[in-house]
C-alpha cells in the first residue's frame, strides 16, 4: 500500500485579513508583490507596479475611512486580469474627495484607482462593502 502524503502549498497566499492600522498598506503591498512574482507567466514590470499601487490605495481607504478594526484582500489571477478585492465592515462606497494639494486630506487615491483599472465596482451589504478593481494582467 503506497503512502499518500500530503501535499505542501508553497505558493504564497492569495488573501490576507489585516488590522486597520497604518502599516497594513505596506504589508498587503508585500503579499500582492509575492503573489504576483508567483504567477506564470509572470507580469510585466509595469502590470506588477499598477496592481501593488491599486492594492496599497484601497487598502489605505479601508484603513483610513471605514473606520472597522480590519479589512480584507483578496487577490484573483486570470487569463487577462488580477483581480483586487478588499473588504471593510463599513456599507458606505467610497466617494471622490477634491484632492487636498497640501497633504492633508489626500483625495488622489480613488481616481487613481479607477484610472488604472479596467473596471470597478462595489458592492455594499449590512456587513460592509468590497471594492473589486480588475487589472490588464
Amino acid at each position: 500500500m503506497r503512502t499518500r502524503h500530503p501535499r505542501i502549498d508553497t505558493r504564497p497566499p492569495d488573501h490576507a485579513v489585516f488590522d486597520a492600522r497604518p502599516e497594513a498598506a505596506a504589508d498587503a503591498r508585500d503579499l500582492a508583490h509575492a503573489f504576483m512574482n508567483s504567477l506564470d507567466p509572470p507580469m510585466d514590470s509595469l502590470a506588477t507596479s499598477s496592481v501593488a499601487l491599486v492594492v496599497s490605495e484601497l487598502v489605505t481607504n479601508a484603513v483610513r475611512h471605514a473606520y472597522g478594526a480590519t479589512c480584507s484582500l483578496r487577490l484573483t489571477a486570470r487569463a487577462g486580469t488580477i483581480t483586487i478585492a478588499v473588504t471593510d465592515p463599513d456599507p458606505r462606497p467610497p466617494r471622490e474627495r477634491t484632492p487636498d494639494l497640501t497633504g492633508g486630506t489626500g483625495g488622489f487615491g480613488w481616481p487613481m484607482v479607477q484610472n488604472l483599472a479596467d473596471s470597478v465596482t462595489v458592492s455594499t451589504g449590512p456587513g460592509g462593502k468590497t471594492v473589486r478593481a480588475e487589472l490588464p494582467r
